[in-house]
């Protein structure tokens, strides 16, 4: 599969600390990629790197075979690049329905951004009036989601999309993302926690202290591995 997304050598620096040593990583069209490490290892910057939200020191970033490093993050959005960041992202003061409102920049109307949010997240319809802060955690994943999917997106990027929730919810969100991705969309989601999400990744990628340790197949092999690569027994 050609890469839709992908990262050529890049590097990257918060202030005087390097973070990413020359991460190269693609995701192509409807392809799910984890990508796990332990906290400080720098994934998220590789997600705000590909976001256009942090500058890459060298290296490349390529959207489709085209070279767009450099481009603001408001170029790379109207070019199909979505970032869902930790936290989730919604305007807690607003209703669900005015969180959805302001997604119409992107080109659909009210009544066409609510019909794939209700489609996808039935549970949403019924909050519609509620205010976003009063949500459950888990329903206001599910309107992260909804306001990102609402762009049409290309490349979708998570970022720990199970933090703070039960386990039962993230399963349920983990498979909307899949099917997200069955749709032609290239998924790149940052996790802590591997068992999370390597259940519906098509790959796995696993950093350590901003270098790509190994990546390949998610199956028991990266499973048994994760705790060496983890605790960097490796030297």
């Amino acid at each position: 599969m050609s890469a839709l997304l992908e990262l050529r050598g890049v590097r990257a620096a918060h202030g005087r600390i390097t973070v990413l040593h020359g991460v190269s990583l693609s995701v192509a069209a409807g392809e799910v990629v984890a990508l796990l490490g332990p906290n400080g290892a720098g994934k998220t910057t590789i997600l705000r790197v590909a976001a256009g939200v942090h500058p890459a020191e060298s290296g490349r970033l390529l959207l489709g075979g085209r070279d767009v490093t450099g481009a603001r993050p408001g170029d790379l959005a109207r070019a199909g690049v979505c970032l869902i960041p930790e936290g989730r992202g919604v305007f807690p003061n607003l209703s669900v329905r005015d969180n959805l409102l302001m997604m119409t920049f992107a080109g659909r109307t009210r009544a066409e951004i609510e019909e794939i949010a209700f489609t996808r997240f039935p549970v949403l319809a019924g909050r519609a009036g509620q205010t976003a802060g009063t949500l459950s955690g888990g329903e206001q994943q599910m309107l992260a989601l909804a306001r990102g999917l609402a762009t049409d997106p290309a490349v979708l990027l998570l970022d720990e999309l199970s933090m703070g929730l039960a386990p039962l919810v993230v399963g349920r969100l983990y498979e909307q993302v899949a099917e997200i991705a069955r749709q032609g969309v290239a998924v790149l989601v940052v996790e802590q926690f591997a068992a999370a999400v390597l259940g519906i990744a098509d790959r796995a990628a696993v950093l350590v202290r901003g270098r790509i340790e190994r990546q390949g197949d998610p199956g028991d092999g990266l499973r048994a591995e994760l705790s060496a690569l983890y605790l960097g027994s490796a030297t």
